[in-house]
């Protein structure tokens, strides 16, 4: 929720209990509801997969927080104007588009609705769970405008579509609340990484234009140190100990296997060859990128890196990766060089691309609240 933490208020409103469906009164057994039925007119709530009272509001209506709907993109020029070398950006590549969506923009609007590459799909990113995930807009044919919900299960951003007002739980990309209960939002791939790192591999990328139609203080982070705060803000429920709450994890489902890969020690070990799942696949992580949710100034805040998660067999050979005493990410096998983005760039397998895996960076507490089974490589 794009406020500033000390004046974000919880929503405790007295609810009508409005009849949905055949079911009766839908929240008979969910006790005092922390979130308002008041604007949801189509939401279906005799359908749900979670208990009511797991969620509440966090303050902001529907769309209190504004996704962007139309959004504008720049050059590498324009956006060098304003953006650091190490400024946080989600990048997707799809059907030969590359682009950008810089965190000083999303922390303010955590949803953008685009087509790219002919694809519709939804950027998100959670602020109270440092989640940044794309998603596949289209379900059983029709294309959602996806928005922010204003509630909260977990301290996830709960989404909302416009067609059905179905609720989204943004973690897992499954339905949670209304007509599409149990249905999931197809993932794609994307990663967060430097704009350095963005323009080196992109030249010809786009970059999310600040003119939003919006006034925003783009740039500026209104959650002030939270990613070094002990107790997340809006937090309920048991904290895994397994890793601080706030410690920035690349994690995801491979071959049905939860994995967590805490970027401390992905900045130690600079590469990691693991087997998840049955499936061989390798970790990668750069310096560079600085957290957005660290110092009031995104720009100056501390670097915590970047990381992408890579199956390593390609065309039928699986290949060990190391990083050499210059940094340089290499495989053994041909001594062929490669990015952050899974693409040799020098050597034998020049313009090879590993196929990644759906692996996104997150707080340890958020992953580990939804996937409490999840592994953590190291221990």
């Amino acid at each position: 929720m794009a406020l500033a933490l000390g004046t974000m208020v919880m929503l405790m409103s007295s609810v009508t209990h409005a009849q949905q469906g055949n079911c009766g009164d839908p929240f008979k057994d969910a006790g005092r509801l922390r979130f308002s039925t008041a604007f949801w007119q189509k939401t279906d709530f005799c359908k749900h997969s979670v208990p009511y009272d797991e969620i509440f509001s966090g303050g902001p209506p529907p769309d209190g927080i504004p996704p962007i709907d139309r959004p504008r993109f720049e050059g590498m020029s324009e956006a060098a104007q304003w953006l650091s070398d190490q400024s946080p950006l989600i990048v997707l590549a799809l059907e030969g588009e590359a682009r950008a969506y810089p965190l000083a923009i999303l922390i303010w609007h955590e949803i953008v609705n685009d087509s790219v590459g002919g694809v519709p799909v939804a950027v998100t990113f959670c602020p109270l769970c440092n989640s940044s995930i794309v998603f596949d807009r289209r379900v059983d044919g029709q294309t959602l405008r996806l928005g922010v919900s204003g509630n909260l299960r977990k301290s996830d951003m709960i989404i909302w579509d416009e067609q059905t007002q179905s609720w989204w739980q943004q973690i897992t990309g499954e339905a949670i609340v209304g007509a599409l209960t149990g249905r999931r939002l197809s993932l794609i791939s994307a990663q967060v990484v430097s704009f350095e790192a963005f323009r080196a591999a992109f030249p010809e990328g786009k970059v999310l234009s600040r003119e939003t139609g919006h006034d925003r203080s783009y740039g500026r982070n209104p959650y002030t140190s939270y990613d070094s705060n002990p107790r997340p803000f809006l937090f309920e429920g048991q904290i895994d100990p397994r890793l601080p709450a706030t410690e920035h994890v690349l994690s995801g489902i491979v071959g049905g296997e939860a994995i967590a890969y805490p970027f401390s020690l992905l900045a130690r070990e600079g590469v990691i060859n693991d087997v998840v799942g049955g499936e061989a696949v390798v970790a990668f992580w750069q310096d560079g990128a600085v957290s957005a949710l660290d110092r009031g100034d995104i720009d100056s805040s501390r670097r915590v890196g970047m990381a992408a998660l890579y199956a390593r067999t390609l065309d039928g050979r699986r290949l060990t990766f190391e990083r050499n005493k210059a940094g340089v990410l290499r495989d053994v096998e041909t001594g062929s060089t490669w990015n952050v983005f899974g693409r040799a760039t020098d050597g034998t397998l020049k313009g090879a691309q590993l196929e990644r895996a759906f692996a996104n960076p997150h707080f340890w507490f958020a992953w580990a609240a939804f996937r409490p089974e999840t592994r953590i490589y190291g221990q």
